[in-house]
C-alpha cells in the first residue's frame, strides 16, 4: 500500500509577473517529517508556500496536500494548514491572550483559556507580557504569539516562512524543540528559511532552492543530524553561481 505524502510538490513551477519563480520544483515530505527549504532572496521559497496554500496557481505541475490539490481545493487544504508569515501580524491593541482568542474564533476553531495559556507556554512568552497590549513587545515577542497561533490551529500540516526571524538564540533553541515535539506528535512542517545551521539541527531533510530550481538535497544520517558545513558549503557556492 502506498502512503501519500503529506506535502508533494511535483514537478511543480509558478509564475508571477510574467516570470518564472518556480522551475519544475518537485519534492515530497512525509507525515511527521521536518522539512526545510534554503535559499537566498528570490530563490522561490515563499512562492512554494503559498503554491501550498492554494493562493497562486501552477503554470505546470502540482503541489498536493494531504493527497489535495492546493490550486483546485483550496478551502479544505487550508482547514488542515497553519501558516506562519514571516511578518508576524498581531493586533498592537490587543493582548497575546486577545489576539489568540481573536484569531482562533476566527478560523472557527476558538481556543479556550487553558489552551491559550498552554500555547504560550510551548513558546516560552513571558507571563507578565501574556495581558499587556501587542504594541509594547519586541519583534521577537510577536514572532511568538504568532507561532503559538499556528500551534493552537492544531492543523497536520504546519508552513513556516523564516521562523525564527527576531528570535533571540534562546528562543530558537525553544523553537526548534517545539516542532521537534510537535513532529514526535505527527505534525508535518515545512519551514522555509535563510539559516543553514538552524535547518540542519530541526530538519532531517533539508532542500537547496536557486533560482527556482532545487538543485541539492540533503538527508540526516540515520544517527545523527545533517553536517551544516557540508550544507553551508553548498548554500554559498550556489549564492554565488
Amino acid at each position: 500500500m502506498t502512503t501519500i505524502p503529506a506535502l508533494h510538490a511535483e514537478r511543480l513551477s509558478v509564475e508571477r509577473d510574467g516570470r518564472r519563480v518556480l522551475d519544475d520544483v518537485s519534492f515530497a515530505v512525509a507525515s511527521g517529517e521536518v522539512f526545510a527549504l534554503l535559499g537566498g532572496n528570490g530563490a522561490g521559497k515563499s512562492t512554494t508556500l503559498l503554491a501550498f496554500l492554494g493562493l497562486l496557481s501552477p503554470a505546470g505541475g502540482e503541489a498536493r496536500v494531504l493527497g489535495q490539490a492546493a490550486h483546485a481545493e483550496p478551502a479544505a487544504v487550508r482547514s488542515r494548514v497553519a501558516y506562519l508569515p514571516e511578518q508576524a501580524a498581531v493586533y498592537d491593541h490587543l493582548s497575546a491572550r486577545e489576539n489568540l482568542a481573536y484569531f482562533t474564533a476566527l478560523a472557527g476553531t476558538p481556543a479556550t483559556s487553558a489552551a491559550i495559556e498552554a500555547g504560550l507556554d510551548a513558546v516560552r512568552l513571558v507571563t507578565d507580557a501574556r495581558g499587556r497590549p501587542a504594541r509594547s513587545y519586541s519583534k521577537g515577542m510577536r514572532q511568538k504569539v504568532a507561532i503559538a497561533l499556528a500551534v493552537l490551529r492544531r492543523c497536520p500540516v504546519l508552513l513556516l516562512d523564516e521562523p525564527t526571524s527576531g528570535l533571540d538564540p534562546l528562543a530558537i533553541d525553544e523553537f526548534h524543540q517545539l516542532i521537534a515535539t510537535l513532529a514526535r506528535d505527527g505534525v508535518t512542517t515545512l519551514m522555509v528559511t535563510h539559516d543553514v545551521y538552524g535547518a540542519c539541527k530541526v530538519a532531517r531533510r533539508i532542500g537547496l532552492l536557486r533560482q527556482g530550481r532545487l538543485v541539492a538535497n540533503f538527508d540526516a544520517a540515520a544517527d545523527g543530524d545533517i553536517d551544516p558545513e557540508t550544507v553551508h558549503r553548498a548554500f554559498v557556492r550556489e549564492a554565488s553561481a
